[in-house]
C-alpha cells in the first residue's frame, strides 16, 4: 500500500501482512506509530480498514469450511467472482475439490481458461464444470495418497481439510443411540469446560457442547454433555449423542459419515483439555 501523509510529517501505511507502519519526514520507517498521531484520522482510518480485512478474511474462511463441511457443490462461476480477492482465493487455494470426474487441488479460477486443478498424477488440467465438490476429507476414498501427494507438493491448506482429524465410523448395536468414548475427562471447574468450548469455536447450549452438520438433507447435532451445574464446581464430560435440530434422538446406525466425524472430533478435542493425573512413581 503506497504511503499516506499524516500530522507533524509522518506517513503511514498498511503492511502485507496487514500492520499498520509510519514513517517520519526523513523516510524512517519507525518500529511503532507514535502516540502522537493515533488519533489522526488518517491512522485510525487505516486501523479501521485493517479490522476489516481480518473480518473478511475471517469470514471467507469461515464460509468455505461450511460449503467443505457440507460438501456442498459450488457453481464454478461463483469460484471465478470471488478468486481475485486474495482472502477468498487463499481460502480456497490447495483444496481438493472434485468436478468431471478429476480429483485434484484447486490452484485458480479464471473467467476464460476455467478452474486450474493439480490431479493426483501431478498434471494441471484446465475444467469447466457447471460446479464442484469441495469433499469432507472422510468422504475422500483417496485421502492417504491425497495426504501424501499434497506434503510432496508443499500445500498450505488455510481450510482444514486435507490433515483434518477424521472419524470413520464404526458399527453399533441395533438402538443405541450415545458413545462414552470421551465420558468421564474431569475438569476442575466447569468454567475451564466452557473456555476450553469458546476457543475451539463450539456454542454450548443445555449442558451440552453443540456442532451442527448439515448431511443427507437434514441438520444432524452433534451433543457432548460437559454439565449444567455451578460453573466453579467441577465437572465430568459426559456421552456423546446425536439429535435431530427438533431434539428427536438420531440412532448410531443412521448417523451419517459427517455428522459422526465431526461430532467424534468436537469430543476429542474438548476431551484433551481435561485434567490429567500424574501417575505416582513407586
Amino acid at each position: 500500500m503506497s504511503w499516506l501523509d499524516a500530522a507533524s510529517g509522518y506517513q503511514v501505511r498498511l503492511r502485507d501482512d496487514g500492520r499498520l507502519e509510519a514513517r517520519n519526514a526523513k523516510g524512517k520507517v519507525l518500529s511503532a506509530v507514535p502516540a502522537s498521531i493515533k488519533d489522526d484520522p488518517g491512522v485510525v482510518q487505516l486501523r479501521q480498514l485493517a479490522e476489516w480485512l481480518d473480518r473478511h478474511a475471517a469470514e471467507c474462511l469461515s464460509a468455505v469450511d461450511g460449503w467443505m463441511v457440507r460438501s456442498l457443490p459450488v457453481p464454478t462461476a461463483l469460484l471465478v467472482e470471488v478468486w481475485p480477492d486474495e482472502a477468498w482465493a487463499s481460502a480456497l487455494r490447495d483444496l481438493v475439490v472434485v468436478a468431471d470426474g478429476e480429483v485434484g487441488f484447486l490452484r485458480d479460477a479464471d473467467p476464460e481458461r476455467g478452474l486450474g486443478v493439480v490431479t493426483l498424477d501431478g498434471d494441471t488440467v484446465r475444467l469447466r464444470p457447471e460446479a464442484v465438490s469441495i469433499p469432507h476429507p472422510v468422504l475422500l476414498e483417496d485421502l492417504a495418497e491425497l495426504r501424501e501427494f499434497g506434503a510432496e507438493l508443499g500445500v498450505e491448506q488455510r481450510v482444514q481439510q486435507l490433515f483434518r482429524q477424521t472419524f470413520p465410523r464404526t458399527p453399533h448395536a441395533a438402538g443405541k443411540t450415545s458413545v462414552d468414548t470421551y465420558a468421564g475427562g474431569k475438569f476442575e471447574q466447569l468454567n475451564h469446560a466452557l473456555g476450553r468450548c469458546r476457543s475451539l469455536g463450539y456454542p454450548v447450549r443445555g449442558g451440552d457442547a453443540v456442532y451442527a452438520a448439515f448431511e443427507g438433507g437434514r441438520v444432524v447435532e452433534a451433543r457432548f454433555w460437559l454439565g449444567s451445574d455451578y460453573p466453579e464446581g467441577e465437572t465430568w464430560t459426559g456421552e456423546l449423542r446425536w439429535s435431530l435440530d427438533d431434539g428427536t434422538a438420531v440412532p448410531l446406525s443412521d448417523v451419517g459419515p459427517v455428522a459422526w466425524s465431526e461430532g467424534m472430533r468436537m469430543a476429542s478435542a474438548i476431551h484433551a483439555g481435561r485434567v490429567v493425573e500424574e501417575a505416582v512413581a513407586r
